[in-house]
């Protein structure tokens, strides 16, 4: 039964959508962020959430993924797994002793739990996303020890052991150089033709730009939402 303040709703309607939100309001105690936020997120495509510092992208994120819960308003998800989240690489700290492969396996804990060893199926899982991301040489490394383009790897192959056809990204690609931030943005754009949907948070306008559509945000509020070349217009960006 449909709970109107959960993030996980019915289904969206049309279905080249992956998500509909409708009337959103959310935040933290004391502190409302997002403000009647209504957007839809297209299916099968790459969607750049832009905007400055407390805008209101990270709150989206986690209202999308459910770690942040709405205080009105709807989200509803078409047919599919639940969200994979990918925080920011400040949010997982360095001085965690957790090898790539470790921290690869947790994305597995959804399914199996903190405590329960993995299965042959998580396993493979594991295995297959690090090969697809290009990080199977590294499983035995400290996380800690990477590079920051091999760690947002790592963190995206965490995200996609979770085996679920919607991808959430926090800040890919903030902080690497440019051959990191063109094989992170190969890598996303080779998910999406094996069908995944991926939201990504960003600054780098040049990713937003290369993104099919995008939402852009201010003071919690949407400004503007459509394919980039109209919504990344000189005047939206003031």
């Amino acid at each position: 039964m449909f709970k109107k303040h959960c993030p996980r709703g019915p289904r969206a309607e049309t279905t080249d959508l992956r998500v509909r939100i409708t009337d959103l309001d959310a935040g933290y105690p004391g502190r409302p962020v997002l403000r009647q936020l209504t957007v839809t997120i297209p299916a099968l495509a790459m969607t750049a959430l832009v905007g400055p510092n407390g805008s209101g992208k990270s709150t989206l994120l986690g209202v999308l993924a459910g770690v942040i819960q709405a205080t009105s308003g709807q989200v509803q998800y078409a047919e599919g797994r639940p969200p994979a989240f990918v925080p920011q690489r400040g949010a997982v700290g360095d001085a965690l002793p957790l090898t790539a492969r470790q921290t690869v396996e947790m994305g597995r804990w959804g399914e199996r739990g903190l405590w329960r060893r993995l299965t042959r199926h998580d396993r493979a899982a594991v295995d297959l996303a690090m090969e697809r991301l290009g990080v199977a040489d590294l499983a035995d490394r400290q996380l800690g020890e990477l590079s920051g383009g091999q760690r947002q790897r790592v963190l995206i192959a965490q995200g996609l052991a979770q085996q679920s056809d919607l991808l959430l990204l926090d800040e890919p690609t903030t902080g690497l150089d440019p051959g990191a931030r063109e094989r992170i943005t190969a890598l996303l754009t080779g998910l999406i033709a094996d069908g995944t949907t991926v939201v990504q948070a960003t600054h780098d306008l040049e990713a937003a730009r290369s993104a099919d559509a995008c939402l852009l945000l201010s003071d919690g509020r949407l400004v503007g939402q459509g394919p980039p070349e109209e919504v990344l217009t000189a005047t939206g960006l003031s």
